[in-house]
């Protein structure tokens, strides 16, 4: 029997073999997301759980907490169990099997508590527990409206330009739309999968995940061979919403497996940011609601990375184009707004009244505003000029 030992936080981490092939083997037994496995494999560990549900017979009372009709499945899905064909075929695929105590499983999945994956399959080159340090999760409707595509897109290059891993679930619509995203900026991306890592559901994103496994990280709960359910991606959700540091929605009706991710993050104490859409579209309806329960709106990738990034994160202001009017200082802009339109005309000594400063500076600055077009002079009074004379950039500044 060989370990694999390393430290994290000061404390000898230690995974024996034994243990890694008894949470492979369990993986076809504890669907994701059971409390009752979750619950059984802390108290018990995976070694002395796969023992007693594979003794022969099984000894009633040997796992407590559950009815009979639950032990029942259980032992029936012991029957399916076979580790070390797992094992290669997942080596085959260029994959490997993670577990809770291995240095690269991130840690931030012992949020879950009891409903903690048993084990992460998972294909591709990179660090599962460095990525997942800094990263966000981008989801969505899969029938998505070409805006809610684009966005996502857009979000997923931006964030991959910043250097934030973007985490899906490669369906159609958003999903999709985010993953092209980041792998367009040549960026990082990571794929959680409802099914064995070795299959590509949906058939359409064949190509996507095959790519995915290439350039970034597909990951997933269940299996080789094993394919989703309805339930599953339900459960595939809550392993999105722990991994990544917040999750964005893109998109999504009020029953959506997308809010599912969101609320999962917001029980998690995750950030939670949706990006509007119409009022009168179906599909941004449930991101409204989101928005009124408390998570954050965001138009782009520097607000989210504002949100969930370090100090010094900062999205840049946000404020309409600048126009020479802009560039007066404030007692030239109040000169300027103390004339009368281009109709009347103003003393220079009631100019400086309402402009709150002497006549000397009145002048002066008055002068100064002629010269770039924004009044004219009618003998010793003065007057705002009109739209057709004033000078091009005057113009543009407004009046």
């Amino acid at each position: 029997m060989w370990t694999d030992v390393y430290r994290r936080g000061g404390v000898d981490v230690v995974v024996t073999d034994e243990e890694r092939v008894a949470r492979v083997a369990l993986c076809r037994v504890v669907e994701p997301g059971d409390e009752h496995g979750g619950r059984w494999l802390r108290e018990l560990g995976a070694v002395e759980l796969l023992r007693r549900l594979t003794a022969e017979p099984y000894r009633d009372g040997a796992l407590t907490g559950a009815g009979e009709r639950r032990i029942r499945g259980y032992l029936a899905r012991v029957a399916r169990v076979r580790p070390y064909q797992d094992l290669e075929v997942v080596d085959s695929a260029g994959g490997r099997f993670v577990v809770p105590g291995d240095q690269e499983w991130p840690s931030q999945l012992d949020d879950l508590g009891d409903a903690r994956p048993v084990g992460l399959w998972v294909r591709g080159r990179a660090d599962l527990r460095r990525w997942a340090l800094r990263s966000v999760a981008v989801v969505g409707a899969r029938a998505c409206t070409p805006y809610g595509a684009h966005m996502a897109a857009a979000l997923g290059a931006g964030l991959a330009e910043r250097g934030w891993v973007v985490v899906s679930g490669a369906a159609f619509g958003i999903d999709g739309a985010a993953h092209r995203g980041a792998m367009g900026a040549e960026g990082a991306t990571v794929a959680v999968l409802a099914c064995g890592v070795d299959v590509a559901y949906p058939r359409g994103h064949a190509g996507l995940i095959g790519r995915i496994a290439q350039q970034g990280l597909v990951v997933g709960e269940l299996p080789p061979g094993d394919h989703p359910t309805p339930g599953r991606f339900l459960l595939r959700n809550r392993v999105i919403a722990a991994l990544t540091r917040g999750t964005v929605v893109v998109e999504a009706a009020y029953r959506s497996g997308a809010l599912a991710t969101a609320r999962d993050a917001q029980r998690l104490g995750r950030h939670t940011m949706g990006v509007p859409g119409p009022a009168t579209s179906g599909l941004s309806a449930g991101v409204h609601e989101l928005l009124r329960g408390g998570a954050v709106l965001v138009s782009d990738a520097a607000e989210i990375a504002e949100l969930v990034g370090d100090i010094g994160d900062l999205a840049p202001a946000r404020r309409g184009p600048v126009v020479p009017r802009d560039l007066l200082d404030p007692v030239t802009a109040r000169v300027l707004e103390a004339l009368p339109p281009p109709d009347r005309t103003a003393a220079v000594p009631d100019v400086a009244a309402a402009a709150g400063t002497c006549v000397d500076d009145v002048l002066g600055r008055l002068y100064e505003l002629h010269s770039l077009g924004y009044v004219a002079r009618k003998g010793d009074r003065w007057r705002l000029a009109p739209p057709s004379a004033r000078h091009p950039n005057a113009r543009r500044g407004g009046a």
